[in-house]
């Protein structure tokens, strides 16, 4: 308990800034009080469990997400091999609502294509994941070249296939028109719902900072607006309250004929319904929910949408070299490229897609990475140790307790005799490395900024 409150009181040193204060009071006349109360108090900790992963979980539920849970205490994450071997993802409880909202739009029993706009960290993102279809594809997008690193791990350690990471600015996707069947755009904003647990967020807060915020939410919209599909769904999402930048963003939609998809929330949970709305947007403050601030909507773009239809286009198994078709699942049924010195691979199915994304994108990872050439021949990458499609059976097991798998992600080498090949290293049943034999040792390819920096307790 003791982490949570020092996180409360360094940011509570901060005080809030008047003009949000009046501001809120204005929004909340009511229940401000509250609300700023609960801004200064202890904010929660909470996590989501990778379904493909199970472990075990103590806690309370997480009453809108299937797969969220609370937690009493804030442990040490980072020294956790469970969290590095993707079992579960430290997430704000309040954004896990998503879920309700992906579940509104009906595309989650279809093979679809859908897109993460503004993708890093990955929380959203890997929630999506773990809802779609295993045969859909999800295009996770990230701007900022070091937030991209972070959200390439995340997605490779959550371990789903069939995804694909780009880094290209939001009007670049305009080219990609009618591509998508669902866009989430969770918007680069103010980040007011964050002031319970993050002193910059309140630091750096200012009316013009809000005024900024909108101008760029409504830019990005129109992008995702471009390359959604007709008929298609946008999920639309914040962690701030400024109508500015949550109803009027999507008041814009609506005056282009988008349609208000409604979402239904169990009134104990807490949300509030946007007043300013007809329907199908909703706002959480931290007074009434348990979690931080957060808003969001689903819109429909005018018209029919047709169902998406598979495109094998031809099939480029003999890509994959000899070496590498004992290494997964489905040897046949990958569509693979060749980037750099690594072999990627998503379904053969989404090969005409992949095309598009790679003709009109810059392209970070089209696929989960397979293979790396290094010291002449294919070596299997850090991400398909952790992925599903992963034939874990065709390497040798090598099962470590915790202190001996800390020791492994602190990137040491582990001494043993007669190490040879390659290993696939686990913990607690879940795979999470390589182990590369070099006679009296193992040697480790765990990826160096992926490594646990700080003192293991």
């Amino acid at each position: 308990m003791r982490r949570k409150q020092q996180t409360a009181a360094k940011a509570a040193s901060v005080a809030l800034p008047t003009p949000f204060v009046n501001r809120l009071r204005d929004q909340l006349p009511t229940t401000s009080g509250p609300c700023l109360e609960a801004l200064n108090g202890e904010p929660l900790t909470s996590i989501r469990v990778n379904p493909a992963k199970p472990s075990e979980q103590t806690g309370e539920r997480v009453p809108w997400c299937s797969t969220g849970y609370y937690l009493q205490e804030r442990p040490v994450f980072t020294t956790d091999p469970l969290l590095h071997a993707g079992c579960y993802y430290v997430q704000e409880a309040s954004s896990m609502v998503l879920e309700q909202a992906l579940q509104a739009t009906g595309l989650l029993t279809e093979d679809i294509t859908a897109l993460d706009l503004c993708a890093a960290p990955g929380g959203k993102s890997t929630l999506i994941r773990s809802l779609l279809t295993t045969g859909s594809l999800l295009v996770a997008n990230e701007v900022v070249p070091a937030r991209r690193k972070v959200l390439c791990e995340n997605l490779w350690k959550w371990g789903a296939p069939n995804v694909v990471i780009t880094g290209t600015m939001p009007e670049r996707f305009r080219g990609l028109t009618d591509l998508f069947d669902l866009i989430l755009v969770d918007a680069p904003c103010s980040g007011e719902g964050m002031f319970r647990k993050d002193p910059y967020a309140r630091q750096q807060w200012t009316p013009g900072l809000v005024e900024q915020c909108a101008r760029l939410q409504s830019e990005i919209l129109a992008h995702a607006w471009a390359c959604l599909r007709p008929g298609g769904l946008l999920v639309y999402s914040t962690c701030t309250w400024s109508s500015a930048e949550n109803e009027a963003q999507l008041t814009r939609l609506l005056d282009l004929g988008a349609t208000p998809i409604s979402v239904e929330l169990m009134p104990e949970w807490g949300f509030s319904p946007s007043a300013e709305l007809r329907e199908g947007a909703w706002r959480a403050y931290p007074h009434q929910v348990r979690g931080e601030g957060f808003f969001f909507g689903v819109l429909r773009k005018p018209g029919d949408r047709p169902r998406s239809a598979p495109h094998p286009g031809r099939s480029r198994s003999e890509m994959l070299p000899v070496e590498c078709t004992n290494w997964t699942l489905e040897p046949d049924g990958h569509c693979v490229t060749h980037f750099g010195d690594t072999l990627h691979t998503v379904d053969r199915h989404h090969a005409q897609r992949l095309h598009q994304l790679m003709s009109g994108l810059h392209m970070e990872a089209p696929g989960i990475p397979l293979a790396t050439w290094k010291g002449g021949r294919w070596r299997p990458h850090p991400a398909w140790a952790l992925n599903s499609q992963c034939r874990t059976g065709a390497f040798p097991s090598h099962a470590v307790d915790q202190t001996t798998a800390q020791r492994y992600l602190k990137g040491e080498v582990l001494r043993a005799p007669g190490a040879h090949g390659t290993a696939l290293l686990t913990h607690a049943g879940h795979p999470l490395g390589w182990l590369h034999g070099a006679g009296n040792r193992w040697n480790n390819p765990w990826p160096p900024n992926w490594r646990i920096r700080m003192q293991v307790p």
